[in-house]
């Protein structure tokens, strides 16, 4: 996520514009994938038998295509999964710098003149497209926080939220069995380096001023590349709890959530996704200068999460699931 007041004057790039999944073509497998997008929160603004389209709020795009669709290469792993990330920049100069680095890698395509995209694969076989970008610029601000010493809310409660609306998509992690290699490829398009754990994962953002992070590439031993997860941006925690528990009432599995990431100190509630990998509602995440030092981090399951509640909670009892209903108000103490 960049912040939109703050143009990225190292690489021009300002974030996703768009996704593209995969998903299997089996007529139930197809509407689940709708259904799931929808509740997750997305605008639909298509639906055909091999073709569908969402939005966020900012106009980020969610595309979903069959596996054999002959606009793409093989994807980078078998089943359902990513197949395209849509990188938008700030300017036309900004994209024709990226040219000039692009060019030398495999499946490069110049359709500046005819689409005004440049288009190549990542060290994975990923599709990278560049393109001016289309998001919209939005007047959307979470509620505030009133911390010790600096209240910011003054009469005025929270929010809360029946479901999510997901503002834009904040970041996309890859499994790499390449680390190094990928690193290099992406800081060369002007990627700043936010956090590592060194040998086994790099948290990168699009240039010095932006979110924590924007791509979090992760090597697991014996794993092969294929997607972790998305992250799509909400307003608030509030929004990652209402939206949370209304995927719960949906019927959709929790693969962990709600929970806090100490490393960008964002808070997640993470669903598995009809499309491979994981969904994740995503607020609050740190906002980085070029005064940041990139740390070198345990990669242990503390730093992941400083907290996270497994199985989610259920959207009914906003308990977690199978836990003992609740007699009363949670806090009376019962003999």
């Amino acid at each position: 996520m960049t912040h939109p007041s703050v143009p990225n004057l190292q690489s021009g790039i300002e974030g996703i514009d768009a996704i593209t999944f995969s998903a299997s073509q089996d007529q139930e497998a197809w509407a689940r994938v709708s259904a799931f997008f929808k509740d997750f929160g997305l605008k639909e603004l298509s639906n055909t038998a091999d073709h569908q389209l969402f939005e966020t709020l900012n106009g980020s795009l969610v595309k979903v295509v069959l596996p054999a669709d002959s606009a793409y290469p093989v994807a980078i792993e078998e089943g359902p999964t990513i197949r395209e990330v849509i990188w938008g920049v700030r300017d036309q100069g900004s994209l024709d710098r990226l040219a000039q680095t692009l060019k030398a890698h495999d499946g490069f395509e110049d359709l500046r003149s005819s689409l005004g995209k440049l288009k190549v694969l990542d060290p994975h076989g990923l599709v990278l497209v560049f393109q001016m970008s289309a998001k919209k610029s939005l007047n959307i601000v979470g509620s505030p926080t009133n911390p010790y010493g600096a209240v910011a809310r003054v009469n005025q409660a929270s929010p809360v939220y029946d479901r999510a609306t997901p503002i834009e998509i904040g970041h996309v992690v890859l499994f790499t069995d390449q680390l190094k290699t990928a690193q290099a490829f992406y800081e060369s398009l002007g990627f700043v380096v936010s956090d590592e754990y060194p040998n086994r994962g790099v948290f990168l953002r699009c240039g010095e001023q932006a979110g924590h992070h924007d791509l979090f590439l992760l090597q697991v031993p014996n794993k092969k590349p294929g997607l972790n997860h998305v992250a799509f941006t909400v307003r608030d925690i509030h929004e990652v709890f209402g939206g949370g528990l209304h995927m719960s009432r949906c019927g959709w599995k929790t693969q962990l959530g709600p929970g806090r990431h100490p490393v960008s100190s964002a808070f997640f509630w993470y669903f598995e996704s009809p499309c491979g990998g994981l969904l994740e509602y995503n607020a609050d995440e740190d906002y980085l200068t070029s005064e940041w030092h990139a740390r070198s981090l345990d990669p242990s399951p503390s730093m992941f999460a400083e907290w996270a509640i497994e199985g989610g909670l259920d959207g009914h009892t906003r308990r977690q699931p199978l836990a003992e209903k609740p007699s009363g108000f949670l806090t009376e103490k019962r003999g």
